[in-house]
């Protein structure tokens, strides 16, 4: 990767400050790696850096390849018809052109290795930090290996197996280390989330000043995502089950609040990104402007497709679509009086592919910072809540052949819904838990990932049946969808995903500038040009 990444300084990497309460104020001075890590005070700081990373400063870093993610599926349009799609397009319509296409996700590559960087720096240098209590120490470690581990699994399901890095590396060094395999990218990613797992606390045990930290059971449910993604499903069933016997988390009575910024941190709620509305850094989230209606203050790009509301309507899922899709032309917008009969509203047609809008990450009008378009929007971002734990159980008992333990979490998360119980066994079970992740996560980026990971019973990884010139979701929207707005505006083209190669795109392509930097050691993945 490139030089200036690994040779980030401290200066650079962890000046940005806290993310939420528990965080404090940032450090001022230039301090570096050789003069720092001396005492309990700068551990601290400096693991407050490592939460830093999760989503650095503003939309660009990270928050924009997760709507990327939703994108290249059957999930989402580009969206916005009025300005160039530049970095979207050679991904979303699947042009196996490695440099334009590894544009597009670059930057997200490059601050995953920088979040690496910090966490391997503060992990080294703060072992022979003395402290006061040494269980405070073992946890704020457990913090950054935590997140260490969470971003090489960003980075594994995303582009492959990585290069390895467990100490601070200088440019010439890393210039000469290789990626390792998926296997052993995973398993580097289970060793870190197991060290942590013993020293985090549960979330019950969190003072109120640190709510929103890594708690026992955020580990314990990425490293079951960890494994599932595997198909270790007995090692899957023993963390989901320590999660859910917890009795630390349970399912918000009203789906509606689980995306509620009111809701941040929530019963629910394993693992988020904190944030906060101080305008006097840039510690909120912008995505919620990228993703709205360009009638509203939005970019509006990332607009939900026909196919996944009809997803919904097929199942009589209302209550989830009113949370999870917005119209042109509503008048019933929930959580924001402003829009009524009179007084709609707006995704105009002519600007935005589908006329649809994301509402999970909408902000009621009433609630929005002042600026709006800048990173200051306090909505928490949710990575992993309880609703994603109980779906994978319900896929694991399913997979070991428990089919009455897997219809007992699924019906769990459709009674929030009111919909009535799957009673259902095998395989017709296994794609009814399929379809409730599509359902229940839609637009949480997740779609993409449980796409690649599944396979079909005609051997392909679901998304090679989805995608390509024979997949659903082209058909659908070639030949058999009557929705008048994404068939009147064609200036975002209506066979999105006919590109599709299967052996090259169940992967994203690795930045041709990391290629070339690492002076070929690390190579591309297979089938791009």
């Amino acid at each position: 990767m490139k030089a200036y990444i690994i040779g980030l300084s401290l200066a650079s990497a962890l000046v940005l400050g806290s993310c939420s309460d528990f965080l404090d104020e940032p450090l001022r001075g230039t301090q570096t790696i050789d003069n720092y890590y001396t005492s309990e005070e700068e551990v601290e700081q400096q693991v407050t850096g490592c939460y830093q990373t999760l989503a650095f400063d503003d939309w660009w870093q990270i928050y924009k390849q997760y709507v990327m993610n939703d994108i290249v599926t059957d999930d989402e349009w580009m969206g916005n018809t009025t300005q160039d799609q530049g970095d979207y397009r050679p991904l979303a319509y699947y042009t196996g052109n490695a440099v334009e296409a590894g544009n597009g996700v670059q930057n997200f590559y490059q601050y995953r290795f920088k979040g690496i960087f910090q966490c391997n720096a503060t992990i080294e240098r703060s072992q022979n930090v003395k402290f006061q209590d040494e269980s405070k120490k073992n946890r704020l470690l457990a913090e950054a290996r935590f997140i260490r581990a969470f971003e090489y699994f960003e980075l594994a399901r995303s582009f492959g197996g990585m290069p390895i890095m467990t100490k601070i590396t200088m440019p010439s060094e890393a210039k000469g280390i290789a990626r390792a395999s998926l296997d052993s990218t995973y398993a580097f990613i289970e060793q870190d989330l197991l060290a942590a797992i013993p020293y985090l606390p549960l979330r019950s045990q969190q003072s109120s000043s640190d709510l929103g930290r890594i708690t026992k059971g955020a580990a314990q449910g990425m490293l079951a995502k960890v494994y599932l993604y595997q198909e270790k499903y007995k090692q899957a069933e023993e963390q989901l089950k320590a999660v859910i016997n917890s009795g630390e988390y349970k399912l918000l009575p009203n789906f509606g609040d689980v995306w509620s910024m009111d809701h941040n941190n929530s019963e629910e709620s394993l693992f988020e990104y904190q944030t906060n509305s101080d305008i006097s850094y840039n510690l909120g989230e912008r995505i919620s402007v990228v993703v709205g209606s360009r009638d509203d203050s939005g970019w509006s790009w990332g607009l939900p497709t026909s196919n996944l509301e009809k997803a919904f309507k097929d199942e009589g899922d209302s209550i989830r679509l009113r949370y999870t899709i917005m119209h042109d032309g509503q008048t019933d917008v929930p959580g924001d009086p402003t829009y009524t009969k009179d007084n709609p509203y707006v995704i105009s047609p002519s600007k935005h592919k589908s006329a649809r809008c994301n509402m999970k990450l909408y902000i009621p009008k009433a609630k929005r910072p002042d600026p709006y378009d800048a990173p200051h929007i306090p909505l928490n971002y949710r990575i992993l809540r309880y609703a994603d734990i109980l779906l994978m159980y319900a896929e694991v008992e399913n997979a070991l052949g428990n089919d009455a333990e897997a219809r007992k979490a699924l019906n769990q998360v459709r009674e929030r819904v009111k919909l009535k119980d799957v009673t259902s066994s095998g395989k017709e079970l296994r794609n009814a838990i399929r379809k409730e992740r599509r359902l229940e996560l839609a637009l949480e980026g997740n779609r993409l990932f449980d796409l690649r990971r599944w396979t079909d019973d005609n051997g392909k990884k679901a998304i090679c049946n989805v995608m390509g010139p024979n997949g659903s979701f082209v058909i659908y929207n070639t030949k058999e969808s009557t929705d008048k707005y994404e068939l009147s505006n064609t200036k975002e083209n209506q066979d999105e995903g006919i590109n599709f190669k299967e052996g090259r795109d169940e992967l994203y392509p690795i930045p041709n500038s990391e290629i070339i930097q690492s002076n070929g050691v690390i190579k591309q993945n297979p089938g791009y040009n």
